[in-house]
């Protein structure tokens, strides 16, 4: 049940990622504040529970690679707020890219493992 909520909050996490991407690509320098931050939140509420998961019950091996893939896209993330959101800079797509490609790979490994077992 772990797994299953904690891919429910990436999947809206990622919704946000979706929309704040086709804002970057269509010339806008930066989301709204408002939407990074609950798009970080969201993120951040899937990966603690998944972490948590992984400590306590223990999870299938594709989901303990996508909790490592989704550490590595964390870091993008938050490197992406520190260095650039906050500052007021425009976000570098190759990061914006890098860190999308990081957590869908994860998200896949995620649901992979929460609903096969494996």
């Amino acid at each position: 049940m772990m797994l299953r909520t904690a891919s429910a909050l990436f999947a809206l996490a990622a919704l946000g990622g979706l929309i704040m991407a086709g804002m970057r690509f269509n010339g806008s320098p930066r989301p709204p504040s408002w939407l990074a931050m609950g798009h970080g939140l969201l993120a951040a509420a899937g990966l603690t529970l998944l972490i948590y998961a992984a400590l306590t019950v223990g999870i299938p091996v594709m989901a303990q690679i996508g909790l490592g893939l989704f550490c590595l896209a964390a870091i993008g993330g938050a490197a992406l707020n520190l260095l650039f959101h906050t500052k007021q800079l425009p976000l570098p797509i190759p990061l914006i890219i890098v860190h999308a490609l990081l957590a869908v790979m994860a998200f896949a490994a995620l649901l992979f493992g929460a609903f096969s077992g494996i």
